[in-house]
């Protein structure tokens, strides 16, 4: 990975927590919200 962008990871990780705290809890959240993140930033990455 050479740059990692912190708004689209913020970004991801914002959506994340509502989408877990909503379906289940904060734990959840925190959760798919680092892996969405990490997803996007990398998806980004690739072009």
């Amino acid at each position: 990975m050479n740059k990692i962008r912190p708004a689209f990871f913020v970004g991801g990780l914002l959506i994340g927590i509502v989408i877990g705290t909503i379906l289940h809890s904060l734990k959840v959240g925190i959760a798919i919200g680092v892996f969405l993140g990490v997803a996007i930033t990398a998806r980004d990455l690739t072009r």
